[in-house]
Formats: C-alpha cells, structure tokens, sequence
C-alpha cells in the first residue's frame, strides 16, 4: 500500500450504499432524528443520488469494495470514512466517538480483511476517533483533531500505533452547538494536492495555518455563505481532480481558479441532510 496523503489519485476505495445503510424508509423514519439529521432522508431518492455518485467514482478507474449492511449499522454508516484509518502497516479500526456508531469499525474491517487488507490494530476504551478528524500530508506528516469524537487517549494510542517515524500534529477544534453534531477536522480542511488545501480559515487555529504553510500548504478560502452548505468536504479524486456536491458556486469558481478540474454530484438525501459529504462517503484505501 503507498500514497500515504488525501489527494494521489485514487485506486481502491470503500462505500456503503444507502441499500446497505438505511435499507428502507422505514428505517429512516425511525433513526434520522435520534442521529440529528436535519431532516429524513428519502431512501428512493437516496439511492438515486447514490448511482449516480457511485458511477463517477467507477469512472476514476479506482476498485469499488461495497461495504455489507448490518441489523447493528445506522443510517451513519453511510459515511464509511470514519470507522477506519488507513496506515503503512494496515488498517486502524477506529473506537467511534459517536456511541451508536461503534458497530461499525469490526463490521467494516471483517469485509475489507477478506479482500485482502490487513489490520493493524484498534483503538480501544477509552480512547476515541473517527477517521473524519484525521488525515495525511504524506508517508511520514499527517494531522489529527483533538475534539468532541477523538480524545487524547484516542490520540495517544494512533501516535503508537504509527510509530516514532510519523509526525503527528494535533488540532483543537471547536466545540459543537449540541454535544451530539458533528465537527470533525475535514469540516475545516480538505487536501487537493501536495501543496494545496481547501480551507475554511475563520475555525482554523493559527497554529495548524503555520504548520501547513511550514510544509508548503497554500489555501484555497470557502466563502463563508459556502461553509455550511459544507462548501469545505471536496474529496480529491487526484491531484486537483476533486468531486464536491453542486450548488457552491463561488467554492467551485475558486478551485477551477487554483487549476482544478471540478466534478458535482447532487447530496441532498445522502449528504446534506446527515452532514456528510463526499469524503465523509468514502473511504479510500490506496492512492498512488
């Protein structure tokens, strides 16, 4: 496994679908607002929206492994990036932050060992982390939010799993509205390339704006009208190959601005209304 960053183009990748996740609107019904939804999700339009996100994903060329659903999964799971990192040495099964959502590492570990990956380790009680609050610069740099789903003892146990050789720089992040929503550290910042990041500065401390220029990072700025519609969660497919959700124009205008190539898909069912976008759907396993 090689291409320990966030944006070399893609090669094996994991998704659950919404078949998978919400299985039916019945389920929907009767989880999206203990989870916080901001509103229900319709499973047919749901689906839709999916195929349609699924097919620009087949057309990168990247494998696809289609995470299996579970009588003990939420309609979360749908956002298959947080239950596990991925590492040099194999994969870390998260300990979620979010307590319903703690099925979901073994159950996503158990499909992708069977394919071939390896696991490295987990993090275990009391630790927490969510793959969302996590990313890598490059094989040895990466950066890690210290928030309302990891916890210092959640951190603690990554540096070990990574090793001395890997530098880990922690972020605090802004508390949440409610103690139940979700701010993770890719609400903020989005990799694009080896030296570009789309950010949204006004929650980003100083202190993580030093280091990424230090590692000669520069911006690209959502506009605040932008942030909420989650203008921020672009996954990049390649270098400056990016897919975002439609309707954030001036986001849009400013990436195609700094020389990438933009590709939208509609969230409203799968994304939008779960606070989830495109690299919250994901979870891709190798980059080269």
């Amino acid at each position: 496994m090689t291409g320990f960053n966030e944006y070399g183009k893609i090669s094996r990748i994991a998704v659950r679908s919404p078949a998978a996740s919400f299985v039916n609107d019945e389920k929907a019904g009767a989880e999206w607002q203990a989870l916080r939804f901001h509103a229900r999700p319709d499973y047919r339009e749901a689906v839709s929206e999916y195929e349609a996100f699924l097919d620009i994903l087949a057309g990168t060329g990247a494998t696809v492994s289609d995470l299996p659903g579970a009588e003990e999964l939420t309609l979360d799971s749908i956002y298959a990036r947080d239950a596990l990192l991925v590492s040099p040495n194999g994969l870390i099964l998260c300990r979620m932050g979010r307590v319903s959502r703690r099925n979901e590492p073994a159950c996503n570990a158990r499909l992708l060992e069977q394919a071939g990956e390896t696991v490295l380790g987990q993090i275990t009680a009391p630790g927490t982390l969510e793959g969302g609050d996590f990313i890598w610069l490059d094989d040895t740099t990466c950066a890690v939010g210290f928030g309302p789903r990891t916890n210092a003892e959640g951190i603690r146990q990554l540096q070990g799993l990574l090793g001395e050789e890997v530098e880990v720089h922690v972020v605090p992040l802004p508390a949440p509205d409610h103690e139940e929503d979700v701010f993770h550290l890719m609400s903020m910042i989005s990799p694009l390339d080896k030296d570009l990041a789309l950010i949204y500065r006004p929650l980003m401390p100083d202190s993580f704006i030093t280091w990424l220029q230090e590692k000669g990072i520069g911006f690209v700025e959502v506009p605040e009208e932008e942030f909420i519609p989650m203008g921020c969660n672009v996954l990049a497919l390649g270098p400056r190959d990016l897919l975002m959700l439609d309707n954030l124009p001036e986001t849009k205008r400013r990436l195609e601005a700094a020389g990438c190539t933009v590709q939208t898909y509609k969230g409203d069912e799968i994304s939008r209304k779960g606070e989830g976008g495109p690299t919250c759907l994901t979870r891709p396993l190798a980059r080269s």
